[in-house]
């Protein structure tokens, strides 16, 4: 056991008595340990510094997307069974359908169609989504959500395309299908114990829907104990997520916390934190549990006001990197970011919505900067510089990552909607 990777079982006890209290949450939230459950009150926000000025630039920005995505078809592979995940060495790298990235290079193509309303982007949208047809059963790991939200979700929600929303039923149950009734958690890859990531949060959206919409209505169930058990285990004394929380399946405690894409075990990652965000806010938008939302914004204010966040709102690709401010930045975790802070900008009354919006502005500020946005025809296509897949694991270090591109367009139409945590609204 690397004790590099690994917190020592003797920890894990501890760290699971220590409760997460944020000032900002607990001002008008009920204790996490209340199970009483509210009903969704939606909240004004005030226009942020900078925001009028950036969304003035949205119309140019999903222009300039559309050119450079038309870059990037022309170099994608003729076969749309393979998708365009990000490059190395200034060469297109694409994956197969069972890639957990596989959906956001359409998804992507859908949101080009809905902030251009250029039916171009549509058909091509169409394309890509239908070769993601051999998920309808995808079991192979949890990221069936990610693979199809993205896809066959905004087909569903903008077209209406024909089949979308039985394969979304389809592959909701073949998610619940990983999921343990001792553990009341979704097994996230079938490697380790019995591994959650904390990217799970993302998956559950789709057994939400399938749950209202003619669907399995137990998915809601198992989703709901999922980010219950994911709120009581996967989180350390100061708000930050862990990456990798294993569990031992036959006495269902935690066998080891795993540094996964983190720079340690104990170090918080940055897009994980994103993750932790975006998840919790859309569980406690679909449930009213405020121990979701309560979980959201501690995560947030934990980002926001550590030491180690840069001043334009991009994060080092893990917050306690070892070599920081020598360390590489990551778009992706800014992008997911933002998303999860609008969605709490209207769950939050003034002034943690306040602060919650200003910051995502930011974010997206600096990320459509020269800094972070791509010249047009360079950067093999897609728009966003600089992200980082996995760094201690070598793997896409500085480099355009699809799932960037595809959640830096989500936040931007985002921003303008009047409810940004229903959008999209699938």
């Amino acid at each position: 056991m690397n004790m590099m990777y690994v917190l020592p079982e003797i920890l894990v006890t501890l760290c699971l008595f220590l409760s997460c209290v944020d000032s900002r949450a607990d001002d008008f939230l009920c204790s996490a340990t209340d199970s009483k459950i509210n009903a969704v009150q939606k909240y004004d926000f005030k226009t942020a510094p900078g925001e009028d000025a950036l969304r003035q630039r949205i119309p140019s920005l999903f222009k300039n997307a559309a050119e450079q995505y038309t870059f990037l078809l022309k170099s994608a592979p003729a076969s749309t069974s393979l998708f365009p995940r990000t490059t190395k060495n200034k060469t297109l790298q694409s994956v197969k359908m069972d890639d957990w990235t596989s959906g956001f290079f359409p998804g992507t193509l859908w949101y080009l169609f809905e902030g251009t309303q250029d039916s171009f982007w549509k058909e091509h949208a169409i394309r890509y989504t239908d070769a993601l047809s051999g998920l309808r059963h995808f079991n192979a790991h949890h990221d069936v959500g990610f693979m199809t939200m993205s896809s066959y979700g905004h087909a569903w929600r903008l077209t209406r395309h024909p089949g979308a929303d039985q394969l979304l039923r389809d592959a909701g149950n073949a998610l619940g299908k990983r999921f343990n009734e001792k553990l009341g958690l979704i097994k996230s890859w079938n490697r380790m114990s019995y591994p959650v990531i904390i990217d799970n949060m993302m998956n559950l959206e789709l057994l939400m829907w399938c749950a209202k919409n003619q669907g399995n209505s137990d998915l809601k169930r198992k989703a709901v104990s999922h980010a219950t058990q994911t709120n009581r285990h996967h989180f350390r004394h100061n708000g930050s997520a862990y990456h990798i929380v294993d569990y031992n399946p036959k006495t269902g405690k935690i066998f080891q916390f795993v540094a996964g894409q983190g720079a340690s075990a104990d170090a918080p990652w940055a897009r994980g934190q994103g993750w932790a965000i975006y998840g919790f806010a859309v569980m406690f938008r679909e449930t009213g549990n405020p121990d979701f939302l309560k979980r959201a914004m501690t995560c947030a204010d934990f980002c926001m006001n550590h030491p180690n966040m840069p001043a334009d709102g991009v994060p080092y690709w893990d917050y306690e990197a070892p070599n920081i401010p020598n360390e590489e930045r990551d778009a992706s975790a800014a992008a997911v970011m933002a998303n999860g802070l609008l969605m709490l900008s209207s769950l939050t009354p003034a002034p943690q919505s306040d602060t919650y919006r200003a910051f995502a502005v930011k974010q997206l500020t600096t990320l459509a900067s020269p800094e972070y946005l791509a010249d047009k025809n360079t950067n093999g296509g897609f728009l966003l510089k600089h992200s980082v897949g996995a760094k201690p694991q070598g793997v896409e270090i500085d480099v355009p990552l699809n799932y960037a591109d595809y959640y830096f367009l989500e936040a931007l139409l985002r921003l303008q909607s009047t409810t940004p945590h229903t959008f999209p609204e699938f």
